[in-house]
């Protein structure tokens, strides 16, 4: 029982950093070939993890054997636009110009329940808004609405939005992010004296993020001695 454990934990975490050196896909952007690979993996892992007379070599392997086709695939595909259209295909436009293409959603095994269901998800709610919908190589359909039917956006009114910038985590759960601090070219001292404006200390948030104005958002964790005296 402990070895298989053992095992079990050695596997797990061969497998994380494997999926980990794959990159940051989420699994429904998986390209074909991704999605094998780590199908593989998967049943690769689970043999020697449960199968004591395996030697657990015999999983480690061909697990770091898939990690270099992944790779050596991926460095290609960057490399070459025919071996990338081979291996990832391409993508296939299912309306165009506000007519549904059957002959590429037949080529595509797709019915209109599960174009309206995509378009649903979306956002379109009517099929008719719709000028361009293009089934991407990972399996997602990217949606452009015809014009009249798109939001508004302020440079169609000759606004020109202020500047947001990005929102960088200055605290988390009473953990100092000192590398967002140098990013900003800020330090602790700094970063205390805007959270003791709140009247409490940088270890005692929860939050602490600043955005693109300079704007500083804290709250404070909760005292368990606190939420004792409230039972």
């Amino acid at each position: 029982m402990l070895i298989t454990f053992i095992r079990s934990i050695i596997l797990y975490i061969l497998v994380l950093i494997v999926m980990r050196l794959m990159g940051k896909r989420e699994i429904g952007q998986l390209q074909p070939f991704e999605l094998a690979i780590a199908i593989m993996i998967a049943d690769l892992a689970t043999i020697p993890m449960t199968e004591l007379g395996i030697p657990i070599i015999n999983g480690i392997v061909p697990i770091l054997g898939l990690l270099v086709m992944h790779l050596f695939i991926s460095f290609i595909n960057m490399k070459s636009i025919k071996i990338r259209a081979l291996v990832c295909g391409k993508p296939t436009i299912l309306i165009y110009r506000g007519r549904i293409s059957e002959s590429n959603m037949i080529k595509e095994r797709f019915t209109i329940n599960e174009l309206q269901e995509r378009l649903r998800a979306n956002n379109i709610n009517d099929i008719s808004d719709v000028e361009y919908a293009i089934l991407e190589t990972s399996g997602q359909i990217s949606v452009i609405e015809k014009p009249e039917k798109r939001g508004t956006k302020p440079e169609d009114f000759n606004i020109v939005p202020e500047y947001e910038g990005i929102t960088y985590d200055l605290v988390i759960d009473g953990q100092v992010m000192y590398d967002n601090l140098r990013i900003l070219n800020k330090d602790y001292k700094w970063l205390k004296a805007e959270v003791n404006k709140f009247n409490i200390e940088p270890e005692g948030a929860f939050l602490v993020t600043i955005n693109g104005k300079n704007e500083i958002f804290c709250q404070e964790k909760m005292r368990k001695n606190k939420y004792k005296g409230n039972k």
